[in-house]
């Protein structure tokens, strides 16, 4: 068993489609930086029925501890501009798998 320790932020929305998608490049670009920098794991928007409020959000992040977790969470530009809430977990991976594949050729990828 892996029992490798990350930290996932749960972003609660608070905030139009339109409010979000104004500051959306901002905080597209601070996930690239986190990914970059080796702190992102996955990082992408939770669906909600069709209707329902949109904004929220799951991140999963290598960090050293829940502080720098919490750290990086509190300066993501959507909780920024106060568009979203975030609550911070441990959680330990114990099982699983993950298979990438990268097709050069068409810059597309797929997950297995």
């Amino acid at each position: 068993m892996l029992r490798k320790k990350l930290f996932v932020i749960l972003s609660k929305g608070a905030a139009t489609a339109e409010q979000i998608g104004a500051v959306l490049p901002q905080h597209l670009e601070y996930m690239i930086g986190l990914e970059k920098q080796g702190a992102l794991f996955a990082s992408g928007p939770l669906n909600v029925p069709a209707g329902a409020p949109a904004g929220d959000g799951l991140t999963i992040l290598r960090a050293a501890n829940e502080e720098e977790a919490r750290k990086i969470a509190s300066v993501d530009p959507f909780v920024i501009n106060k568009l979203r809430t975030f609550e911070v977990r441990e959680w330990t991976v114990m099982e699983g798998s993950i298979g990438v594949t990268v097709n050069l050729s068409d810059q597309t990828i797929e997950f297995a």
